[in-house]
Parts: structure tokens; sequence; C-alpha cells
């Protein structure tokens, strides 16, 4: 079984291992690699997060910056002009917390100030090492997500010699400058980041080897959703794979997923937390 933890936000905490949770992708950018532009319209945005709740989605997570690979960074200005209005209409419409994917502080304290509870760091706090200090003040959730280089630069990369010992030495890392920063401990989620700059077939090896962030003593989030190297031929046979992924990772411990496409990866969930239920004590 998955250690039983708690992660507490600044007004409510979540009792982890007993089920999986289910974090939405809400991406509300012209670009991203799955729904570039489906969602950049603030009304339609709104409209998707009300859904996903009803869907099942535990946690809505926005993102105003893609981090497709290739993709370049915005100003934070411009990424604030695309989140504000969406995080305005939702405030007080939503009984699930709001986290924000941004990896930039000033970003991040004005979506705290909107009403987001937690914070989803792309880049594992090596872009804007102030982030913290701003989850710190707010009492926030923070999830440290594993990037190797840059988006620009994750074509060129050579394979990891030994993905997830690099992983867990950045992690652990991030998780140090976090706490010096004055966040607690049990505020703190740790995401391998599948993609983010590992070549693709390191990723399935990622998820083999998920159970070792158990270390970490930390909950760990898995977010494989249409990631490309679950690519299929069709957009219906990459969602199957998306299931494989998604049930992979919480046999491999994962407390909380993060996909597109919540309504049926909740049945998905539903079924990999029956068979982890029932798997015999080691």
């Amino acid at each position: 079984m998955r250690p039983r933890l708690l992660w507490k936000l600044k007004q409510r905490e979540f009792p982890l291992g007993e089920r999986t949770l289910v974090m939405g992708v809400l991406n509300v950018t012209p670009d991203s690699f799955s729904d570039g532009g489906r969602y950049l319209d603030p009304d339609r945005a709104y409209a998707r997060a009300l859904e996903m709740e009803e869907e099942g989605a535990d946690i809505i997570d926005i993102g105003a910056e893609s981090t497709r690979p290739g993709s370049s960074r915005i100003s934070e200005a411009e990424e604030k002009r695309r989140l504000i209005p969406v995080l305005k209409r939702l405030r007080g419409k939503l009984t699930v917390p709001i986290s924000v994917d941004t990896y930039k502080s000033g970003v991040a304290e004005h979506a705290l100030k909107l009403g987001a509870e937690i914070i989803n760091d792309p880049s594992g706090l090596t872009f804007d090492p102030q982030l913290a200090r701003v989850v710190a003040r707010y009492d926030a959730g923070l999830v440290l997500n594993h990037m190797r280089g840059t988006p620009e630069t994750w074509a060129k990369l050579p394979p990891l010699p030994d993905p997830m010992a690099a992983i867990l030495h950045d992690l652990e890392a991030a998780v140090h400058r976090a706490v010096r920063a004055g966040v607690d401990r049990s505020r703190i989620v740790v995401d391998p980041g599948i993609g983010f700059g590992k070549r693709g077939e390191q990723n399935s090896e990622i998820l083999a080897r998920l159970p070792e962030m158990a270390r970490l003593k930390l909950p760990i989030l898995v977010g494989p959703s249409r990631k490309s190297f679950l690519a299929q031929k069709t957009e219906e046979e990459t969602l199957f794979a998306t299931a494989a992924a998604v049930t992979a990772a919480i046999l491999g411990g994962a407390h909380l997923v993060r996909v597109h496409d919540v309504r049926q990866m909740r049945a998905v969930v539903a079924i990999a937390d029956a068979v982890l239920r029932n798997r015999p004590e080691p």
C-alpha cells in the first residue's frame, strides 16, 4: 500500500493514500501540446473548470504558459493577462481547490491573492527561487516538478544515464530549498516530471521505478496525460495509452494523477485503487 500522508493547504487538508486524487488540467494558452487554444477564452475556461469538478476532479490545475517541447517563455504580464480573468470568474464558484501552474513568483502571488490554494512549479524552483517565499507567505500547497533543462533545449539533450537517480537528487535539493525558504514539508508534493527533458523511452523507466520515490517521504504526483511518449495513431488510442500510464503510476505509488480527461480517468483511477487496496502486504 501507499504510505498514508496528509497534504496541508491553507484552509483544508487532503488525506492521501486511501484513494488517488485527480488533478484536472486546464490550459488557458494558445499553444499547449494537447489542447492549445481551446480554453483561451475566459468564459470557455470557466465552463470547463466547472465541468471538470462535476466529472470528479479533486483539484483544478490552471496553466497560462505552455511548457511543451520547443516552446518559448512568455512575459509575466502576458501570463497574468491570460490567467487573471479566469481566476476572477472562478473565485467562490468551485468547491475544489485551484492550483496554478507557474514558475514565476509574481504570477504565483497574484494567483494566491485571487483564491488559488496550490502552486504547481514546473521548474522545481530552478527558474525563480523567490517562488518558495511567496508560497510560504500564503501557506499554500506546493508541487515541485522535476524539469531537466528548458523546453527550448529538450530536443538537444542526451538521455540521462540514470533518470530516477537524477530525479531523486534534484527533487531532494528542491525540497531543501523550499523548506529553507519557509515552506512546511507538509505542504509539499513531488512530481518526477514525465517528459520535461527526459527522452521518450526513459519515461516508461521512470514509471517502472516510481516506487523508489517513496524514499522522499512526500506525496507523489504523476502527470503522464497525453505525453508524446504515449502518442498513438488516433486520439482514442492515445486516451487508452494514457489510461495504462495512469494505472502504472498508481500501482507504483502515486498519490495524485494530473490528467486532461477527468471523466474517463476517474474510472481508471477507481479500478487501479481497488487493485492497490487488495494487494497483499510485502
